[in-house]
C-alpha cells in the first residue's frame, strides 16, 4: 500500500462513501478499462464472482459443458459447477504452460462432430503469462463456442496479436498513465500488444490479496458489450429491478465491490507497471543465482508474448539433478520458514473432478510433479533473494556431500 491508495481511501471517509457503488467504483471501471485495453467493466467482490457472471452471461446452463483449463487454481472451475455445467479438461503446452491451443481444436472437433459443441471455453492465463490466444479464439469462433479469458494471474501481461487492434495502454497521456511503453515496447513488427483478458467475449481478473495489484478481495469482469457489462452489474447487485420498491424477477447475488476498496484498486492501478517490473527483477534474480544447478529450469517466457513473472516457477528433474526433488528444495525452505508451494495440482487430478473429461494430462501431471513456485513478492529485498537462494543452493551442496 502506498500514499494514493490511501489518499483515495480517505477520500471515502471524508465524503461518508463506503458501502457498494460510488465515485470510486465508477472511477475504478473506466480507469481499467483504460489501462487494459477494453470498453465496458463492472467492479465485484472476487475473480470467483467475475467468472460466475461471466458464465451465467454467457448462456452457460445446467448439463452444457464447459472447457476449461486443466493446469489451474481451483477457483478456474468451481464457477462451473455454480453454475450446473460440466467442465472438460485441457492439457497445458510446453511453450507457456497454459492451454495448448491444438488439443482444444481437437475437443472441439470431436464435440462438433457429435452434434454437442460445449457452451464456453475458459481459457487460463497463468502465473503471469498469457496463453496463445490467436489460434484459441479462431477455434472458438470456428465453432461458435464463447471465449471466457481468467486473467486473474495475468494482469500486467502482455500478449502479441495477430488479430486485435486496440492495444493496451489506450489511455496513454491520461494522469493514470501506468507506463504502457515498458509493456509494448517489444511488440513484434505487424502485431499488436495486447492484454490478457480483453479478446474473449468476457475477461476476468482478481484483486485478492496475492495479486500483482490488490484491493484487499476484489475482482473486474470486463467486456466489449456495453450490455453485457450493464447486466453484470444489476446481477451482482442482486438483480434489484428498477422500482421505488425493491423488486425483483430474477435471481441476482451480493457481488459488488465496495467503494473503500475501490479507492485502494485506483492507487494500487498506478503502480502496476512498477510491479511488473520488480517481479520480473525477482525472477531475473532467481534466475542469475540458480539457473547453473543441474536439473533446474525455469518457467518459460513464450514468444508470443511479455510475462508479468507473478510467480517465479521452476521445475527440478531428479533425473538430471542427481536426485534432487521439488520436495527437498520445499521441505528445506519451509525448514527456514521460508514458503514455497508446488505449481497448481491439475484440475483432473483433484477429488473434486473425479471422472471429468481430460484431453491430454501429462503435461500438466509432469509440471505439478516436478514443479516449485518461489517468493516472488514485489517487496522482496535483497537479503531476501539472497537467503532464499542460498537455501536452495545447499540442497544440492548437501546432495553432492551425501553422494561423496
Amino acid at each position: 500500500m502506498g500514499e494514493q491508495e490511501f489518499a483515495f481511501v480517505r477520500e471515502a471517509f471524508a465524503t461518508n462513501w463506503i458501502a457498494p457503488i460510488g465515485p470510486h467504483v465508477n472511477a475504478f471501471e473506466a480507469e481499467f478499462c483504460q489501462a487494459v485495453g477494453t470498453s465496458n467493466a463492472a467492479a465485484v467482490s472476487s475473480g470467483t464472482s467475475a467468472l460466475h457472471l461471466a458464465l451465467i452471461l454467457g448462456g452457460v446452463e445446467r448439463g452444457d459443458e464447459v472447457v476449461c483449463s486443466t493446469l489451474t487454481f481451483v477457483a478456474s472451475a468451481n464457477p462451473i459447477l455454480q453454475v450446473g455445467a460440466i467442465p472438460v479438461f485441457v492439457d497445458s503446452d510446453e511453450a507457456s504452460w497454459n492451454m495448448d491451443p491444438g488439443l482444444l481444436r481437437e475437443v472441439l472437433s470431436r464435440k462438433a462432430a457429435r452434434g454437442k459443441l460445449p457452451k464456453a471455453v475458459v481459457l487460463v492465463h497463468l502465473y503471469g503469462q498469457s496463453a496463445d490466444i490467436d489460434p484459441i479464439l479462431d477455434a472458438c469462433e470456428e465453432f461458435g463456442v464463447t471465449l471466457i479469458e481468467d486473467a486473474a494471474e495475468a494482469l500486467g501481461a502482455t500478449y502479441w496479436s495477430s488479430r486485435k487492434t486496440r492495444p493496451v495502454g489506450t489511455h496513454k497521456g491520461d494522469p493514470m498513465d501506468p507506463g504502457v511503453d515498458v509493456l509494448v515496447s517489444n511488440c513484434p513488427e505487424g502485431k499488436t500488444a495486447v492484454t490478457p483478458g480483453t479478446m474473449g467475449r468476457f475477461g476476468i481478473y482478481s484483486f485478492n490479496g496475492n495479486k500483482i495489484i490488490t484491493t484487499s478481495g476484489g475482482g473486474m469482469l470486463v467486456t466489449d458489450e456495453a450490455a453485457l457489462a450493464d447486466r453484470a452489474r444489476f446481477l451482482a447487485t442482486q438483480a434489484r429491478d428498477p422500482a421505488p420498491h425493491y423488486e425483483h424477477s430474477c435471481a441476482g447475488f451480493n457481488y459488488r465491490m465496495s467503494n473503500v476498496l475501490a479507492g485502494i484498486g485506483r492507487g494500487q492501478l498506478r503502480v502496476l507497471s512498477d510491479r511488473v517490473e520488480a517481479r520480473r527483477r525477482v525472477f531475473d534474480h532467481y534466475v542469475k543465482e540458480l539457473g547453473d544447478l543441474p536439473g533446474l529450469t525455469f518457467m518459460p517466457e513464450a514468444d508470443f508474448g511479455r510475462s508479468t513473472r507473478w510467480l517465479t516457477c521452476l521445475t527440478i528433474d531428479p533425473g538430471k539433478s542427481g536426485g534432487i526433488t521439488r520436495e527437498h528444495v520445499r521441505l528445506q525452505l519451509e525448514q527456514d520458514d521460508v514458503e514455497a508451494r508446488p505449481v497448481w495440482k491439475p484440475m483432473h487430478q483433484q477429488p473434486l473432478f473425479a471422472g471429468a473429461e481430460i484431453e491430454g494430462g501429462a503435461v500438466a501431471d509432469r509440471l505439478f510433479e516436478l514443479g516449485l513456485c518461489l517468493p516472488s513478492g514485489s517487496n522482496l529485498t535483497t537479503e531476501d533473494l539472497t537467503r532464499v537462494v542460498d537455501l536452495v543452493r545447499r540442497v544440492w551442496i548437501e546432495g553432492k556431500a551425501t553422494q561423496a
